[in-house]
């Protein structure tokens, strides 16, 4: 199985996904691809990789891969930074097999009042001053205040599945799990 992740960051995903499809000698591959040279580089500090493992700079809506290269897609906690869906989706189905699988994974802002509030809170005041108190650093607070404002700033789940669908992804779904975390799934079409 050939595997792209797209916004790789620091590559916990890319390197789960490997163990599943190089797991008992299967001769999986994955592609990382994430706009950060810098993010990338921590992919490698964190230990070998295998062989068929290998990390390219680019963008989702501008995927440095050729067409139909790939069997699954995926995106971790990755979706908050793309500005505008469909050109970035129309590449997902450009670089996926017919038949291949789109998984997407994002936190969403609560639709309750109540939730929202509390999920507000806890990100942008207690999450900051753990981390500040835990790293020692005052800068680390900040970061946790921008994560928060990616999250609120966020497109609905309602825009991610019609952009999905309307690129011409099948079986668009969402699956949610605690209220925020979301799973996205859908399907590149035969062509």
């Amino acid at each position: 199985m050939q595997v792209v992740d797209v916004g790789c960051g620091t590559g916990l995903l890319a390197r789960e996904a490997l163990a599943i499809v190089c797991a008992d000698g299967a001769q999986g591959s994955l592609v990382g691809v994430d706009p950060s040279p810098g993010m990338m580089a921590q992919v490698h500090a964190k230990g070998p990789l295998p062989a068929s493992a290998r990390f390219v700079e680019g963008r989702a809506e501008r995927l440095p891969l050729p067409d139909a290269s790939a069997d699954f897609l995926c995106m971790g906690y990755a979706l908050r930074h793309i500005d505008d869906l469909e050109p970035a989706f129309a590449e997902f189905l450009r670089v996926l097999r017919p038949g291949g699988r789109l998984l997407m994974l994002e936190i969403t802002r609560p639709e309750s009042r109540v939730g929202l509030a509390a999920l507000r809170l806890y990100m942008r005041f207690v999450v900051p001053l753990l981390a500040r108190v835990v790293a020692r650093r005052s800068d680390t607070p900040r970061l946790y205040r921008y994560y928060w404002d990616t999250v609120e700033a966020c497109v609905t789940p309602a825009e991610v599945l019609g952009a999905l669908r309307g690129t011409g992804f099948t079986a668009a779904q969402r699956h949610v799990e605690l209220r925020i975390f979301s799973e996205y799934t859908a399907v590149a079409p035969a062509r």
